[in-house]
């Protein structure tokens, strides 16, 4: 979901200064005779570390459809009184980052559309590239909508409106995504719902996951399978990509509204490296054991120089997300692991944190060092990533103020190299620190003893399913859609932007 503004002001992330920033989190249920907004909060909260700017819901009771949505974290827009408010039998649910653009109310989902005899509402993860052609398509002027998932809102709503009126099969939103669905480029998981169906989508390559599950009396979809656990549902499959799913009082259906030859699994690779809990399951495999897995060939790859001085050694994380990677890299390795760092848990993500000044305070103040468990020690740091470099150089300076003898970084992703165009927000090419540096001249900025990143090939055999297909555009500058080098921030409600200066025409494809 990219907004079409400037200036974001987004909440901040877990793992401090420079992590990868995840677009959205969706969820939907369909459980008949039972009250949904109460679970789709709980769903929602499940999901909130995909998105920390603003949540919503759509509740329908089979008649209308109601949307309450606001800025801030779950618990701060919903509360009892709140949620008791919102009642029906289906929901939609929504957790938000913005990926291009401002953190305002208006960009707040679910978007919601009412065409006089249809209203629906609509959530989404991930990001269009093709979104200022299509809304050059449709006529529409700069400002007439914020978002690309304000884009995909209207063209659905004109299509339901060219129909004249309603269907007899009240079919009318699932034959409207039928129509709308292949003009659209990008990355998109949307869940949408109208008075009496919840509807499923994940794009032709599955950029963004999407599961099914199964509650008594009802299903449930959601971003990610820890929304089910929270809810009591069965994981009953992953939706594949290109595939629409219909739940309504009959059951649930599935369609296919892609061509097949546009259907090629890419699911993003970072899923599996930061952005999913790690009690999730992607390809049928756990998140947690996959960065476990990593830890163990990183530390195969690039074990800890020999000590003439025969100082001792530990392998610490960059908490949370490195922890289970530094797990396999002390089993594997046979250092000890330690704790090095305390993380303040109420302190917002920084990754997410839109300004410099305010990732390089947020480390500072989300990280403090345990001194007695660090000085005169060799220290293996695990981190799953260094985009921007902000973390890991203010890390290194507090473990050496704390008496570290030496700072060895192991990053379980290669060099982040490239920005994501489908719903992961990384900034300019600009921003990215290996863009433009070399290894050693990356370990002179950092300021560690030294430094090594996880080859592609064995992140890649780290996820237990090497060929079920993954995006690795960050690493690589392979695209698998073309991605046009005008698309940016403002692209709908400032078309007069110029485009950016890192590279011209289209970026690398293939």
């Amino acid at each position: 979901m990219s907004e079409l503004a400037s200036d974001p002001t987004g909440a901040a992330r877990e793992d401090g200064g420079d992590q990868l920033r995840e677009a959205c989190g969706v969820f939907g249920i369909f459980v008949p005779g039972q009250q949904a907004a109460p679970l789709t909060y709980l769903g929602l909260h499940a999901l909130q570390h995909r998105g920390q700017e603003s949540a919503g819901m759509a509740v329908s009771d089979g008649t209308s459809l109601v949307v309450d949505k606001d800025m801030g974290l779950v618990t701060n827009v919903f509360d009892e009184r709140r949620i008791a408010s919102l009642s029906g039998h289906l929901a939609l649910g929504h957790t938000r980052y913005s990926t291009t653009g401002s953190s305002t109310w208006r960009n707040a989902q679910p978007v919601f559309r009412d065409v006089g005899w249809a209203q629906f509402a609509l959530g989404h993860n991930g990001n269009l590239v093709n979104t200022e052609a299509l809304a050059a398509e449709a006529g529409m002027l700069p400002g007439t909508v914020a978002s690309d998932s304000d884009l995909v809102a209207e063209l659905l709503a004109a299509e339901l409106r060219a129909t004249g009126g309603p269907r007899g099969d009240g079919r009318d939103l699932e034959v409207a995504l039928i129509a709308v669905l292949p003009r659209l480029e990008g990355a998109f998981s949307f869940v949408l719902v109208d008075d009496t169906h919840v509807i499923g989508v994940r794009d032709p390559h599955g950029f963004r996951p999407l599961c099914l599950g199964r509650l008594e009396g009802g299903w449930v979809l959601a971003s990610e399978t820890p929304a089910l656990d929270v809810v009591g549902a069965h994981m009953v499959r992953e939706l594949e990509p290109g595939e629409m799913v219909v739940i309504d009082d009959v059951g649930h259906r599935s369609i296919h509204a892609f061509p097949v030859e546009r259907i090629d699994p890419k699911l993003c690779l970072f899923e599996f490296v930061y952005l999913a809990r790690p009690d999730s399951r992607l390809y049928g495999r756990s998140v947690h054991a996959a960065r476990q897995r990593a830890g163990e060939l990183l530390a195969d790859q690039a074990p800890l120089p020999e000590d003439p001085l025969d100082r001792p050694a530990m392998v610490m994380p960059v908490p949370e997300s490195g922890v289970p990677a530094a797990q396999g890299f002390a089993r594997a390795s046979g250092i000890p692991y330690g704790d090095g760092l305390v993380k303040n848990r109420y302190i917002g993500r920084t990754f997410i944190a839109p300004k410099q000044e305010s990732r390089s305070l947020g480390v500072r103040m989300k990280f403090n060092p345990l001194k007695e468990n660090i000085a005169g020690k060799r220290l293996v740091v695990i981190d799953d990533s260094v985009v921007r470099g902000t973390t890991q150089r203010n890390v290194t300076k507090m473990l050496r103020e704390a008496g570290a003898a030496e700072v060895h970084l192991r990053v379980t992703s290669p060099p982040y190299r490239w920005p994501c165009y489908y719903g992961v927000d990384t900034g300019d090419r600009s921003e990215l620190l290996a863009a433009s540096l070399n290894l050693e001249e990356i370990r002179d900025y950092l300021g560690v003893d030294s430094l090594a990143y996880l080859h592609l090939d064995r992140l890649v055999e780290s996820t237990g399913a090497p060929g079920a297909g993954f995006c690795a555009a960050c690493l690589t500058g392979e695209y698998p859609v073309p991605v046009p080098v005008s698309l940016r921030k403002g692209v709908l409600e400032s078309n007069d932007m110029p485009p950016t200066e890192v590279d011209g025409g289209l970026h690398p494809v293939g």
